[in-house]
């Protein structure tokens, strides 16, 4: 097992890498004040799955690939980019109404495909498993008691922040009945969706 010191430092760290605005939460912040908490209960059953799926990738050497391989890093994030660049597009024409039927999100599998897709949209996720996890396990001692300690403190971690995201979406979704105020919302959603995707874009590994 590991010490309690750095278990404690990897909670501490990951809490603030989670809840950092990024593409996940921003979905989640998006959906929650569409679709309210519970109905994006879907979006983060996707974007979990999709993580998992990713840090599986990771165990796999992915993730030293996409280090070492500048032609696949980039191909990754520009996919990833432009993906996040069409939901800012959606968002834009949503106009004022807070259904977006083009993104695909008006049932809750497609909620949990979104979900799922902006997670595996994402290669920065893969080189945070295989360069951050890494740094908290001691090679000196058993390593799959630790690897499980880790993972599961870092998926509750980012689906109590992915909930608290959805949770502050639907409170703002109240503030939205007033007159024009969805229409300022999707269009700040949709510059969010710009920003991000076009942080990715530019990213190094």
């Amino acid at each position: 097992m590991m010490s309690l010191a750095t278990w404690l430092a990897f909670i501490a760290t990951t809490f603030l890498i989670s809840g950092t605005p990024g593409p996940n939460m921003l979905l989640m912040l998006s959906h929650g004040t569409r679709y309210g908490w519970q109905g994006t209960l879907a979006t983060m059953a996707g974007a979990i799955t999709g993580l998992y799926f990713l840090f599986a990738l990771s165990a796999f050497g992915m993730a030293t690939i996409l280090a070492t391989s500048a032609t696949l890093f980039l191909i990754f994030k520009i996919a990833g980019a432009l993906y996040l660049i069409y939901l800012g597009w959606q968002c834009f024409k949503a106009g004022d109404s807070l259904h977006m039927p083009d993104a695909g999100a008006d049932s809750a599998s497609k909620r949990f495909r979104l979900g799922l897709t902006v997670a595996l949209s994402n290669p920065k996720a893969i080189l945070f498993a295989g360069a951050f996890l890494p740094q908290f396990i001691d090679t000196s001692r058993p390593q799959m008691g630790q690897w499980l300690i880790l993972l599961g403190s870092f998926f509750i971690i980012e689906a109590s922040w992915q909930v608290a995201y959805a949770a502050g979406g639907a409170r703002l979704g109240l503030w939205l009945k007033g007159p024009n105020r969805i229409k300022r919302f999707n269009q700040g959603c949709g510059a969010a969706f710009f920003t991000v995707g076009g942080l990715l874009a530019v990213a190094q590994r």
